[in-house]
């Protein structure tokens, strides 16, 4: 049995610098030296197993073996998600319906920096509603790209963009996972995550026109932005608030384009075209134009063939909801304890380390029966829709290995005691800890590249500082999920599958640097909303 420890250096300051040392070398070798995603979860991994065993204490075995506990999850969590995401969007372009489905995206404006609002922060926020994992990341960015978005600044985009939604990102998740942790209902969570992230989705649309075309994009087309933006933050409010957590991005996702829908018809842009280089921090070279060649036209018939693999997945996610249903799949689940782990914390409480495979209920596994129901519309056969998936798992290559080292990274760090020392280092600094709250979910997204294992992981931390302060846990915990999104785009799972959809394996450093920027600022403004929901100013949000 290993115990562990808050302060193995002697001083819990001292301490948390150590358990610092993993992270900050994954933002140094994507960011400073622009190492590839797998080589960067590597070498963060092979540190975090050092201090794991030199600094604090845990054997060698039961360390390298929560690095293997670690990878086994994130095959269920991540890949298997993913894998089945862009399986279905692989059919679309097969069949050819990917070009009527990019086509009835152009049509909503010749302006790109409009579509790409309504692609990667609309279509982007339905998509992590129900899948998550990454699908919209992958999914939008192609569309972007051929729409004639340069491959890299479309990433960026779809990065930036699916901020808003992950708090509630498939179905929920991120807000469910607090419940057990905490045992106090989720549905406050929920409320509470909505009063955070509305005011994020408001700002997202405007910095997706600045990556687009610079100022001249937020000059042009701020009235797309803002109408999004709102909508889609008004709607997450709303609903959150009174309604349900779970739908909460579904119906902010179809509200919020929507209402662009109807603003496009009373008002375009000034200009159709865009300058494609560095602009506000977006990729390279030349210009995109809307206009130009043949005009096609599509029938109804086949408009609705184009977006029914998305109609399946809305279909079969919500039938999965349904209490019956629910429960029916997830009669079947193999848990068991992790072979070789034994931990206590510092409590003396000994730590879960049991692996759950609910393989029937799992997202990927619904994914997976949309992508075959999804067969049947298409005409697409068996053998073919087998060799796609092939060629879909051969798409991410090296991106497969940077998701399963980031996963045993979070889990050593974890099991170690290095996630919960740095956790109470940061309560140890009084009322300001409301302030970094957001910045503990944001670390442990970067590590964990999930809103569910980022919750998982610190959401105990937050609740033992709120208990500690006298503060309220429900703003806490949050604000952990709140504070994580912000990590998405920066997290080497979420880099490497940006860079493998579009084609860019190897360019996570280039892609980091793009993004980290808006990922701090966006982190900034919400440490201070956060912070000022602790006190008299907008503690009347707290529910």
């Amino acid at each position: 049995m290993f115990r562990q420890t808050l302060d193995p250096a002697g001083s819990l300051t001292l301490s948390a610098l150590l358990a610092l040392i993993p992270l900050i070398a994954v933002l140094v070798l994507l960011g400073g030296l622009r190492w590839k995603a797998h080589w960067a979860g590597i070498a963060a991994l092979v540190i975090s197993i050092v201090i794991a065993v030199a600094g604090f204490g845990m054997p060698v075995g039961q360390t390298l073996d929560a690095g293997l506990f670690g990878i086994a999850n994130s095959v269920l969590l991540v890949l298997w998600i993913t894998f089945n995401a862009i399986w279905v969007y692989n059919l679309t372009v097969h069949s050819g319906h990917f070009e009527v489905l990019r086509r009835a995206f152009s049509s909503v404006s010749d302006d790109p920096r409009v579509q790409a609002i309504v692609i990667a922060f609309s279509f982007g926020a339905l998509l992590e509603a129900l899948a998550g994992g990454g699908s919209p990341v992958a999914i939008c960015s192609v569309m972007l790209i051929a729409l004639g978005v340069n491959p890299l600044k479309a990433a960026a985009l779809t990065l930036v963009a699916d901020t808003a939604p992950v708090a509630f990102g498939g179905l929920g998740n991120p807000i469910t996972a607090l419940g057990p942790i905490s045992g106090l209902p989720v549905d406050q969570f929920g409320a509470m995550a909505g009063r955070q992230v509305c005011f994020l989705a408001a700002i997202v649309p405007f910095v997706l026109l600045y990556i687009c075309d610079g100022r001249k994009g937020v000059k042009e087309a701020w009235p797309a932005a803002l109408v999004a933006g709102v909508s889609f933050g008004l709607t997450q409010f709303l609903v959150s608030s009174y309604l349900s957590y779970q739908l909460c991005d579904i119906l902010a996702a179809i509200v919020s384009a929507g209402a662009v829908l109807l603003l496009v018809r009373v008002w375009q842009p000034a200009t159709a075209t865009v300058t494609t280089g560095r602009g506000g921090g977006g990729g390279g070279g030349g210009v995109a134009t809307v206009t130009g060649g043949e005009e096609v036209r599509d029938s109804r018939a086949d408009v609705i063939k184009a977006f029914t693999p998305y109609a399946i997945i809305v279909v079969v996610f919500s039938l999965a909801q349904i209490a019956p249903i629910k429960k029916a799949l997830n009669a079947i689940v193999w848990k068991f304890a992790w072979p070789g782990l034994s931990v206590q914390n510092a409590a003396g409480k000994k730590v879960d380390t049991s692996y759950t495979l609910n393989f029937f209920g799992a997202t990927g596994t619904l994914l997976l029966v949309s992508g075959l129901l999804s067969l049947i519309v298409l005409k697409i056969g068996i053998g073919t829709a087998v060799k796609i998936y092939g060629r879909t798992v051969r798409q991410f290559g090296w991106a497969i290995i940077a998701i399963l080292a980031v996963f045993a990274l979070s889990y050593v760090m974890n099991l170690s005691g290095q996630i919960t020392t740095l956790g109470s280092w940061l309560a140890g600094t009084g009322a300001f800890f409301a302030f970094l709250s957001p910045v503990v979910g944001w670390f442990g997204v970067t590590i964990t590249g999930t809103d569910v294992g980022s919750n998982t992981l610190l959401g105990g931390s937050q609740f033992a500082a709120a208990h500690q302060l006298g503060a309220s846990p429900i703003l806490f915990g949050a604000a952990n999920s709140s504070g994580g999104v912000m990590a998405k785009m920066i997290s080497p799972q979420n880099l490497a599958i940006g860079t493998a959809a579009v084609g860019l394996v190897g360019k996570e450093g280039e892609l980091f640097r793009r993004v980290f920027g808006w990922s701090i600022g966006l982190l900034l403004v919400l440490c201070v909303l956060v912070y000022l929901q602790s006190t008299p100013v907008l503690g009347w949000m707290v529910p």
